[in-house]
């Protein structure tokens, strides 16, 4: 895994802003990481939505041109989760990834479940997965291969930070 620094501590409140300037950065370093240390994924698989900007920044990257995604839903809401986390359609079929080097990426890996969900349902396909997350929080089961960062805050991702644009019901 990446030498992620020691995660801020921060006052109850205060949140992790990433600006897109700074995601750019982190794709950078991360994918200049991931390179260095030989792996040369056949495929970038994209948890959405949080990890679909990641995934697809990494395989510009890394030169990846087979992308995938799977849909994961776990969070609600700021610190508000389902129970477990839950595949939703559409997917990936990853018995046609069997046997390839798959890179799994995430935003962050906070509790690690999402991850460890998508990691297991990978090899139990016999994919041959290593993961990377933009965040690490000290809390996480599942540590990822690869994080920029880490951090205990709440995180502003700029693709999320707005929500939605007024006017949109909420499915």
């Amino acid at each position: 895994m990446t030498d992620a620094p020691a995660p801020t501590s921060a006052a109850p409140g205060t949140r992790e802003v990433l600006t897109w300037s700074t995601f750019g950065d982190a794709v950078r370093d991360l994918a200049t990481t991931i390179a260095g240390d030989g792996f040369r994924p056949a495929v970038v698989l994209g948890i959405a939505r949080g990890g679909l900007p990641l995934a697809a920044g990494l395989a510009y990257a890394l030169d990846v041109k087979e992308t995938a995604t799977i849909n994961v839903e776990f969070y609600t809401g700021v610190d508000s989760r389902l129970p477990e986390p839950v595949v939703l359609a559409p997917s990936v079929d990853l018995a046609e990834l069997a046997g390839r080097d798959v890179l799994v990426v995430d935003d962050v890996a906070d509790t690690g479940r999402t991850l460890g969900v998508v990691v297991a349902m990978c090899a139990e396909a016999g994919v041959r997965a290593r993961s990377v997350v933009v965040y690490r929080k000290p809390t996480t089961t599942r540590e990822p291969d690869w994080a920029w960062r880490g951090t205990d805050r709440w995180i502003e991702f700029p693709w999320s930070a707005q929500g939605p644009v007024p006017g949109v019901a909420s499915a």
